[in-house]
């Protein structure tokens, strides 16, 4: 039990203070920390890092996430819809080709926002052979991408209010069509997908869209490109068992790769 003077924490040996300084050390050195890892390393329960966790987050030092924290300034900025197309094009045309080849005739496809997934869709588009495919989506750019594939494909907006960073239709009233929807295939983007902390996002009203859209899809793709991979955002969006298929680009981190693979997620590498 902690001392009432908050001096020490009564297993582990060190005064409070000073594993907490400790405690948010560790985790600035890395992208994600998690409970169970910061209470082996420094011989406390996992009770007690809670503690410290919930009290470096109100000082401000780290950010708290589903099983763990991150670094104060990891996961703050959310980048455009822009900045993101402009940045990894080549990779994301890659995943996007790769992923699109998933996608059967007479399926519903779930399709969420971002660059990447706009990428899926331009692809999905180019694909002449397809016939009958129904898309749902929050992504007004990823429905301008599908509309030159009308009628083989069928394009339905989900609604909702417009968010203009990445073009996308949140709450209020963003969830009300998705909620009564399923799919043969939910594809989203992220992000970061990394083992123990699984799928994030920058935003908390993205992430819960891509949520239920996951919880709507039989089969469940993440396309991430490699700089998102091993990283933590902001917004827990769904465990590693919640993703059936990632699908990256080479930039990937190799160790962060396996990871994922130790976990049971299969992760292809488009090229």
């Amino acid at each position: 039990m902690p001392d009432p003077n908050g001096d020490r924490d009564g297993d582990g040996g060190l005064p409070t203070s000073v594993r907490r300084d400790r405690v948010a050390e560790a985790i600035r050195r890395s992208s994600y920390t998690s409970v169970t890892d910061l209470a082996a390393a420094f011989s406390v329960s996992e009770v007690t890092i809670r503690n410290d966790l919930d009290a470096l987050a109100e000082a401000g030092q780290v950010r708290r996430v589903r099983g763990g924290a991150i670094h104060r300034a990891a996961g703050t900025l959310e980048a455009t819809f822009e900045a993101d197309a402009g940045s990894h094009a080549a990779e994301q045309a890659a995943i996007g080709m790769a992923a699109a080849a998933l996608v059967e005739s007479g399926r519903t496809i779930m399709l969420g926002t971002g660059s990447t997934v706009a990428a899926v869709a331009r692809a999905l588009a180019a694909r002449t052979d397809l016939a009958d495919v129904t898309v749902i989506t929050n992504g007004m750019r990823v429905a301008m991408e599908l509309e030159p594939a009308i009628p083989n494909i069928n394009v339905i907006v989900s609604g909702g209010t417009l968010r203009s960073r990445q073009h996308s239709l949140v709450n209020p009233l963003g969830t009300a069509l998705l909620g009564e929807l399923h799919a043969h295939l939910t594809i989203v983007g992220c992000d970061g997908i990394e083992a123990t902390a699984g799928l994030t996002a920058a935003n908390a009203a993205e992430a819960e869209i891509r949520r239920l859209m996951l919880d709507a899809g039989r089969r469940r793709i993440v396309v991430a490109d490699g700089s998102r991979v091993g990283e933590v955002s902001l917004a827990h969006v769904a465990p590693t068992d919640g993703v059936d298929l990632i699908v990256t680009d080479p930039g990937a981190d190799d160790q962060a790769v396996a990871a994922l693979r130790e976990r049971g997620v299969e992760v292809r590498v488009a090229s």
